[in-house]
């Protein structure tokens, strides 16, 4: 594939973005809040909602792909953006590793799960038993495979709930350094802490 030939995704990401902020000499980008009463980080992958395209185009980056799961008026969704998110270092790493594709528990829009099945977002959060906000998915660097695993056993690595930031950060090290191949999220936190 030509470097120079437009994507779907590039023409996604030429979209308006959010307001920049000021602040100790440097510009960044402020979660905006949507029409849906999320927050919405600038950097977020925008997407076409097909998991396999979104997996296959963040390995390709060199990058690994995390959904975060949201709902309107969550508190600790809210925290996760103007805490976690507003740390620089925290979102630098992510965004230097990661894609990060938010979805809405309880939302309607189609999403093309890994194995090809269209799902709305709810539905799709049920498949795969996400039963708090915020919750992020971590999934394989590699889509080979992946469609013959049950859904849970699609992911490497889950976050359930709010972390504090020092442990958020954690966990997308615990991701991107493939940890969970060695051993459990608690053990690289005890090791690395």
């Amino acid at each position: 594939m030509s470097l120079n030939r437009p994507t779907r995704r590039s023409f996604l990401a030429l979209a308006p973005g959010a307001a920049l902020a000021v602040g100790r000499g440097e510009a960044r980008a402020e979660p905006a809040l949507g029409d849906d009463g999320l927050y919405h980080e600038p950097w977020f992958l925008q997407s076409f909602l097909d998991l396999r395209e979104d997996l296959e185009s963040a390995a390709a980056s060199g990058k690994r792909l995390a959904i975060m799961w949201e709902l309107r008026g969550c508190p600790y969704c809210r925290e996760t953006h103007l805490v976690n998110f507003a740390d620089a270092g925290i979102a630098k790493y992510i965004r230097d590793n990661f894609e990060v594709l938010q979805l809405n528990l309880i939302g309607s829009r189609k999403v093309t799960d890994l194995d090809r099945q269209e799902l709305t977002e709810k539905d799709l959060a049920q498949k795969y038993g996400i039963r708090f906000t915020p919750t992020f998915q971590f999934f394989p660097p590699s889509s080979a495979g992946i469609e013959a695993k049950e859904p849970m056993a699609r992911e490497v690595a889950r976050a359930p709930g709010y972390l504090k930031p020092p442990h958020f950060l954690a966990m997308f090290r615990f991701v991107r350094e493939r940890a969970y191949e060695r051993g459990s999220f608690r053990d690289f936190l005890a090791a690395n802490g």
